[in-house]
Parts: structure tokens; sequence; C-alpha cells
């Protein structure tokens, strides 16, 4: 693992922070969760399992720390090492779709389904917070998930961009 990919990640990872923390909460305080974006750009750009694993757990644990949800740190982690390893293995099996902005753009949006779907049904039905999955479902992850695909369309190419005029050797620089 080179210390320069080391940083990017770092990088990516603390710019969802600043734009978790920033972003108003909506319908009860509940945010869309911009590490999310950050994590899959990270995948996209370092697509191996030791990267992904790195990924995964600290956009988990910060998303968790950062969490307004009752009991939200546990399902964070969770849904983020399940959502970053699915989306790892579709894109292996999809290695194109992370050239391309449409492709990369529904991958990530897809995995933000995933990842809304995978919390709430690890914060209602194991931890047993009395929400409704569907009313959460509607009105937190669906917004979120169109808005997590608008940052993505945003901010991957300006990434992919600066990756190319440096000297950071990625799945996209290659």
């Amino acid at each position: 693992m080179k210390t320069k990919n080391l940083v990017l990640m770092a990088l990516l990872t603390a710019v969802g922070a600043a734009l978790y923390l920033i972003i108003p909460g909506y319908n009860g305080g509940m945010k869309p969760d911009f590490m999310l974006t950050m994590m899959f750009i990270g995948i996209f750009l370092f697509p191996e399992v030791k990267n992904v694993f790195l990924l995964a757990g600290t956009t988990g644990i910060l998303s968790g720390i950062f969490s307004s949800f009752p009991g939200g740190f546990l399902p964070n982690i969770i849904d983020k090492f399940v959502t970053a390893f699915v989306i790892y293995a579709i894109l292996l099996l999809l290695k194109k779709a992370s050239i391309h902005l449409v492709g990369a753009t529904v991958l990530a949006g897809l995995g933000t389904i995933l990842s809304g779907s995978i919390f709430l049904s690890i914060a209602i039905f194991v931890l047993g917070v009395d929400l409704p999955f569907m009313g959460l479902f509607l009105t937190v992850v669906l917004p979120a998930v169109a808005m997590n695909g608008v940052a993505f369309f945003i901010i991957y190419p300006i990434v992919i961009n600066l990756v190319k005029r440096s000297s950071f050797t990625t799945a996209v620089s290659n």
C-alpha cells in the first residue's frame, strides 16, 4: 500500500466527513451520508481488497460517530462493510463501469440504496429501534440517493481529472 494512495483515501474520507457535518439535516435531523459517496470514489480509484477494507472501516466508524440516528454506530459500520464489498464485487464484474461517469453514478446510487436498506434493517430489526422501515426508506434513503448521485456526478470527474494530472497510479489513470 503506497503512502500517497493512503493520503488520497484519507482526504476523500475527510471531505466526506466535512460534507456530512455541514449539510443540514431533514426529516427530524436525518442526513445523507456523503462519506458513502467518497468511499465509492475511493473504491473506484483503488479497487483492491485491502483498500476497500480500509475505506469501509474508516467511513463506517466516522459515520457511526457522527450519526444522529438512535443506535446508529453499529449499523453504520456493518452497512459500510457490506456495501463496500458488494460495490467492489460489482466493480470487478463490470470493470468499465468506473470509467464512464453515468455508469459510475448509477453504481453509486445503487450502493446508496443498498447502504440505506442495510442500515435501516439493522437499526430497526436487529437493534429494535421503533421506527417504520418504509417510511424512513421513502423519506430518508431515496432523497439521500438523489443527493449522493448528484454529489458523485459533480465530484467524481473533478477527482478523476486531478488524479490523471498527478503521479497517482489508480484504476482510472491506467
